[in-house]
């Protein structure tokens, strides 16, 4: 089935094309680590190096490394810098040099603690230029299982169960993708929407429609995929092409019906962690993220309303509910 990505791997590239809501239109009528950056530049690419005459005051020369500034006197700067020096250990910053630099890709949360990663990419930037970053653990090659903590600013306790997902041991055939979340700057203040005040699970291509105005809570955005935060989470999902996505929400407690195999991991995850199944509804669903995979890729993807505050122990029980989730999906025939 499988797979290219589109990331570029420290100095290795590998090239790829890159809820309140119910599904979930189930319901309705109408979700050793080496470190990546997308559009990353290459480390040994510099600006003009200055004259060798005279000391360079130039403030954009200090985001470089030293070796790739020319030395001052009559002699040729080390012909062993920089294509020799060694792979960063993280992604440098995508945004142009400015006098103010944005956030940097430094791996905090989840990415950071993530044990036995087969790769850590940044997929993608924010409204505000806050990375988002990608954890793939597990089997390269086999059942594709994407996982996203964060779509909704205010709904942010699938993060701790993307920080045990992180460090849990994971079946055997599962390639196991971990997002914490594809909207750190509403987390950042903490609000529904994005920075633009988009609700993201509104502004997903499969049947979008304009919805509301900035401020509105399901705001749906300018057009579809209007968001830098969509656009990333589209590219990964096109890359890596998940066989099940599992999106975490709050704003209920509950999993919507499902059909066929989706219909049968939901009833087997709602056992496990003891959520009901029953219809999602109150909102309006056109630009919901979990449809988009799954009318796009064709594979299982559903949301989890989780409800109020999660406890420690229940995001022991939901993260262990992936697993088995997981393993069930990587038991079945390949296509």
């Amino acid at each position: 089935m499988h797979r290219s990505l589109l990331f570029v791997t420290g100095t290795a590239i590998v090239v790829a094309a890159c809820s309140g809501g119910v599904t979930d239109s189930d319901t309705a009528s109408g979700d050793a680590t080496t470190v990546a950056a997308s559009g990353l530049s290459d480390p040994s690419t510099t600006t003009e190096p200055a004259p060798a005459a005279e000391p360079s005051t130039n403030e954009s020369s200090t985001t470089q490394p030293a070796t790739t500034v020319p030395a001052t006197t009559t002699e040729p700067a080390p012909t062993t810098a920089p294509t020799t020096q060694a792979p960063m250990t993280a992604p440098a910053s995508t945004a142009p040099p400015t006098t103010e630099p944005g956030p940097t890709t430094t791996l905090t949360g989840m990415a950071a603690m993530a044990a036995d990663a087969v790769q850590v990419v940044e997929f993608g930037r924010s409204v505000e230029d806050r990375p988002l970053f990608a954890v793939e653990r597990g089997t390269p090659g086999g059942a594709v299982v994407l996982v996203i903590g964060v779509i909704h600013g205010d709904e942010a306790d699938g993060v701790a169960i993307l920080e045990r997902l992180a460090i849990s041991s994971v079946p055997d055939g599962v390639d196991l993708w971990l997002v914490e979340s594809i909207n750190p700057d509403g987390q950042s203040l903490p609000q529904r929407g994005n920075a633009n005040d988009v609700d993201l699970n509104r502004n997903f291509p499969y049947e979008w429609g304009p919805i509301g105005q900035p401020g509105d809570g399901q705001y749906a955005g300018t057009g579809p995929a209007s968001e830098p935060e969509t656009q990333a989470l589209i590219n990964l999902v096109n890359s890596i092409q998940p066989d099940l996505t599992i999106w975490y929400h709050q704003d209920l407690f509950r999993l919507s019906p499902g059909q066929g195999f989706e219909g049968e991991l939901k009833a087997r995850y709602a056992e496990l962690t003891g959520l009901p199944i029953e219809a999602i509804t109150g909102g309006t669903y056109t630009g919901v993220a979990a449809t988009w995979v799954r009318r796009t890729i064709d594979t299982p993807s559903f949301i989890v309303e989780l409800g109020g505050d999660l406890l420690p122990e229940e995001a022991d029980t939901h993260a262990a509910a992936v697993l088995e989730v997981a393993a069930l999906v990587a038991a079945q025939p390949q296509s």
